[in-house]
């Protein structure tokens, strides 16, 4: 298992910039690495990918130094554990509620005494080959990023009591959902959607967690920068898109 280069730079308190990626690309996931990025969020909650294709999709990522983090689309522990176990270094949940939801992620991403997830020798460890099992156990458990959701009222209602988890890392405020919890949906930008974003990221760097959100254009990273959020991200379709309609502008004058 490699350093969590991501994990070490969130807790020096630095900014960490990534993409997530719902589109089955091995190669977009290289190219990401190429470029610089810190981290990508394999979207398997939206996009197609299931655990075989995210595999392949970290090692792009093991090939390329950005660090692999799965955004897994069901909070079971025996399906948190096949993501980890074939390599991924972070697990970002969804729709996480409530304090006792919170605590379940952290005990399926975390070995005993800490967690619950069940050993094997797997891809994560080198198959059991590179040292023993109780040293890579020591290591996921201080390496793997724990990333929940905060995307609708009942868990802004609850965030107090999510604070309380330990062994979360980074909360990331999902504005999408939040925006249509809220009664405004798909309106990121509404002055309570931001306003609400801004509370809360208060919150929880008060909490001794990282804060988080999507930050997709200038603007939006230099908002997300001044109000203290350290993990940022966009969508690879968004960065396909900023480009693609940039190059059609310069190129057709229109």
């Amino acid at each position: 298992m490699r350093k969590n280069v991501t994990k070490a730079k969130i807790k020096a308190g630095e900014t960490v910039y990534g993409v997530f990626c719902n589109l089955y690309s091995p190669a977009a996931v290289e190219v990401l690495g190429v470029l610089g990025f810190d981290f990508v969020i394999i979207d398997a909650e939206h996009g197609p990918m299931d655990v075989r294709a995210c595999e392949e999709m970290i090692r792009a990522a093991d090939a390329t130094g950005v660090t692999p983090i799965v955004r897994v689309a069901v909070s079971l522990q025996q399906n948190i554990l096949r993501h980890l176990d074939i390599g991924a270094l972070g697990v970002q949940m969804p729709m996480i509620n409530t304090k006792a939801e919170a605590e379940a992620v952290v005990a399926s991403v975390k070995y005993p005494p800490v967690g619950k997830r069940g050993l094997a020798a797997v891809r994560a460890n080198d198959y059991g080959f590179s040292g023993s099992l109780g040293d890579y156990v020591k290591m996921a458990n201080q390496e793997t990023l724990v990333i929940t959701h905060v995307e609708t009222m009942e868990a802004v209602a609850n965030l107090p009591a999510m604070l309380e988890v330990e062994e979360i890392d980074v909360i990331f405020i999902g504005p999408t959902d939040l925006s249509s919890s809220m009664g405004y949906p798909g309106q990121r930008q509404h002055p309570d959607v931001l306003a609400m974003i801004e509370r809360l990221g208060k919150q929880i760097r008060a909490g001794g967690k990282a804060a988080g959100t999507i930050a997709s254009d200038p603007m939006g990273i230099a908002w997300a920068k001044e109000k203290g959020f350290q993990y940022l991200a966009t969508g690879i379709t968004t960065l396909l898109g900023q480009a693609g309609r940039d190059y059609l502008k310069a190129s057709r004058g229109s």
